[in-house]
């Protein structure tokens, strides 16, 4: 009973709170991944188109684990961006020019081996569902992700230290 007053209390307060910062915009986090889901599905792509589309000239293999974890390892030929410093400026910096320019992402979740240095993420927290949703809202429409679950062990893979 406790609980559910405690949220019904929230619930009811929530408005007050979301007025106090407008540089803060919840409802507008929420509408723009329900947005961006049925995209996001139509996106994922299996592991052997993910590297063909790797290889292609122009295509960005972004990495937006923190700076520590991409040091730690990361897929050969892929960018470091942590999600933490995206801004207009910085997405800009690394995409370049063009809104179009096709973005890969992978996070922690791809990888079966969980141990260091890609220990497995609570699957609704994964980091490729906030990288997608701030790509598209920062208007780079053209992600794909990594569907598929792969050893980071295996030479297909080409992962680098460093």
């Amino acid at each position: 009973m406790h609980r559910a007053l405690c949220l019904a209390l929230a619930l009811i307060a929530a408005p007050a709170f979301a007025q106090a910062n407008p540089q803060i915009d919840y409802p507008g986090f929420q509408a723009l991944a329900a947005s961006v889901a049925p995209a996001r599905v139509e996106r994922l792509i299996a592991f052997d188109a993910f590297k063909a589309e790797a290889a292609k000239p122009g295509t960005l293999l972004l990495d937006a684990r923190s700076a520590d974890a991409f040091a730690r390892g990361h897929i050969k030929g892929a960018v470091n961006l942590p999600l933490t410093d995206f801004t207009a400026d910085s997405l800009a910096a690394v995409i370049g020019a063009n809104p179009d320019r096709p973005i890969l992402i992978y996070c922690n979740n791809n990888f079966s081996n969980h141990r260091s240095p890609v220990p497995l993420k609570r699957a609704p927290l994964a980091l490729n569902i906030q990288t997608f949703i701030n790509l598209v809202g920062y208007g780079y429409p053209n992600v794909r992700e990594l569907a598929d679950v792969v050893d980071f062990t295996d030479p297909k893979v080409e992962w680098v230290t460093g």
